[in-house]
This record gives C-alpha cells, structure tokens and sequence, in this order.
C-alpha cells in the first residue's frame, strides 16, 4: 500500500475518471502511480500531458534500447512498480524479457550487445549520487546516434529517474504488470480487472 492512497474512482472528479478508464484501456488497469498524483488534479493532468508529448515525440533511438535503459535506471534506483511495468512494456514489444534476469551481471552477460552495454553504463552514470558522466561516454553516444539520439536517452533516463524516485518514496509497488496477472490498485481489489473491462 502506498504512502498516499490511491484516488479512487467515487472520489475522483470526471475529468480524471475519464483518464482512469482510457488508462484502464490502455494498460489493462489504472497504473497506481497515476491514481496517487491525482491526489494533485493539476499536476496529474502536467504528468499525464507530459508523458504523452514524451511517446510522441521520441523517435531516433531503437526503442528496445531506450526500454532498457529506463529499465535498467528504475532497477537502480529500487522502483519495484517501474521495473514491473517495464517488464510489461517490453514484454508487449515483443523483447526478450528474460534476458532482464542478467541485468545486475550485463558486463559479462551474453544477453547484451555492446551498444546496450553503452546505454546501460550511461543510464548508470546519470543514475549515480553524484552523477558520473563522461566525456567519452557522451561523444560514443553522439558517434553511434547523433545529438538528437543522445537527447532522447538522457531526457528518457531523467524523467525514469524522476518517474521512480517518485514512486519509490511515496512506497508504490509492483502492481503485476510484469508477470501478466490481474493488477489491482487498492480501491478495486475484489474484482477480477477481466470483469471490470
């Protein structure tokens, strides 16, 4: 259970009612993270546009690369709720998510080519207290993607630092995104999400 409940649905204003049910089709269920920020209307409405300029507007970097560089940033930083979805995002993309077992271990992991292991050391710079970012790491990056390339892998793994800082401090969860059963947030736990579709 979160450090801040969840809004749930009865108490929720229309506007952010409607956001739960296109989040529910969307995803299959209301991400708990999104029902605890709509405890702030205005800045659930800023994330919920923020995250959907953010989709649209990437389109350089190989998707798998930047999923696992955000996966790789929300494991670092402890976020059990993101590393669930993160598994659900890649799984529904078709990845192999079994390789994420050997992400503790990806330096000497078969499971990683040389330019995810570029990404992941980067994610883990940018990731570090205090940052540890290099030169040489950054222009390696601008060499194999360009500079807008490097710009949508440095905002990616920000806001993953952002998106679970957030959540890891407020004490949100897995939520079963990533294993493929029936997620619940903490309003609806009675009933099957297959029912409620």
């Amino acid at each position: 259970m979160s450090r801040i409940p969840a809004v749930a649905p009865q108490d929720a204003g229309l506007l952010v009612r409607i956001a739960y049910r296109l989040a529910r089709r969307r995803v299959g269920e209301v991400p708990e993270p999104f029902a605890v920020a709509a405890n702030h209307r205005k800045l659930f409405f800023a994330g919920t546009m923020h995250e959907l300029a953010v989709e649209r507007a990437v389109h350089v970097m190989p998707k798998a690369l930047l999923q696992l560089a955000v996966y790789r940033t929300a494991w670092t930083v402890g976020c059990s709720w993101c590393v669930d979805f993160g598994v659900m995002l890649q799984r529904l993309d078709g990845l192999d998510v079994e390789r994420l077992r050997h992400i503790a271990d990806f330096e000497a992991s078969d499971a990683y080519s040389d330019e995810e292991r570029d990404a992941i050391r980067y994610a883990d710079a940018m990731t570090a207290t205090p940052m540890t970012v290099t030169d040489e790491e950054v222009a390696t990056l601008v060499d194999r993607y360009g500079h807008e390339g490097v710009v949508e892998l440095t905002y990616q793994i920000g806001l993953e630092n952002q998106r679970a800082r957030f959540n890891h401090a407020l004490g949100i969860t897995d939520q079963g995104f990533g294993s493929g059963d029936t997620c619940l947030v903490p309003w609806d736990v009675s009933e099957p999400a297959t029912a409620r579709a």
